[in-house]
């Protein structure tokens, strides 16, 4: 008599998917990891594989968010020959492309507070990511560079583009321009002006940014 086959365990992604889902069809977070395992039909051991209660897996959604994106990019050969300022270009494009198709999700799980800076636990993962990338544009740059007083400061910048993500995402969320045509302007700008910041050359991009922000804000 043959062996029985045994069921194929739920993967990562798969777990994620689903949770998405649950959200999006139910219209609230699950009440446990129990409810949401049982309304999913898999075992609560299986989810426990992956994450270790609800908020891990909310994390877990923006850090597959980040992973997907780099993922995309490194199968471009030509993004592994960009300058650092067009790597960051890339990510943002592609990052914010790959949210729009996650839209609805996005909206509701960090509109669900009733201000967007309680519900940034979620995004704990995601700020890591962008730090350790940060980092490895600004280590890069700096090998290029003789002497010390040229180099640029690898945390300052990171932090710098951790509150450009944040200012970028509140500004996704409220763009209801075709094709989301104004974030991509505005991609454009934060990344040329935190460039043109460490580049010395700050007063144009500067001067540019800060008109497109008032227009954006105040027209």
């Amino acid at each position: 008599m043959p062996a029985k086959k045994k069921a194929t365990k739920p993967g990562k992604d798969t777990i994620v998917k689903k949770y998405m889902e649950y959200v999006l069809e139910e219209g609230h977070v699950p009440s446990s990891v129990y409810a949401f395992t049982k309304a999913i039909k898999i075992d609560e051991s299986d989810f426990y594989q992956h994450f270790g209660s609800l908020k891990g897996i909310q994390i877990g959604v923006w850090n597959a968010f980040f992973e997907n994106t780099m993922h995309l990019l490194q199968k471009n050969d030509e993004f592994l020959e960009y300058g650092n300022r067009e790597k960051m270009l890339s990510f943002f494009f592609t990052f914010f492309e790959l949210l729009a198709l996650n839209r609805s999700y996005v909206l509701f799980t960090l509109s669900e507070q009733s201000n967007m800076l309680k519900g940034l636990d979620q995004l704990k993962g995601l700020r890591k990511h962008m730090l350790d990338f940060a980092v490895e544009l600004i280590d890069d740059g700096n090998a290029d560079k003789q002497l010390r007083i040229t180099q640029h400061n690898p945390k300052v910048f990171s932090e710098g583009a951790w509150l450009q993500t944040l200012f970028l995402l509140k500004f996704w969320m409220e763009d209801d321009s075709a094709g989301f045509e104004k974030t991509d302007m505005a991609i454009e700008k934060s990344v040329n002006t935190i460039f043109d910041v460490f580049d010395n050359t700050p007063l144009e991009s500067i001067i540019d940014f800060g008109k497109f922000l008032f227009k954006e804000n105040f027209a």
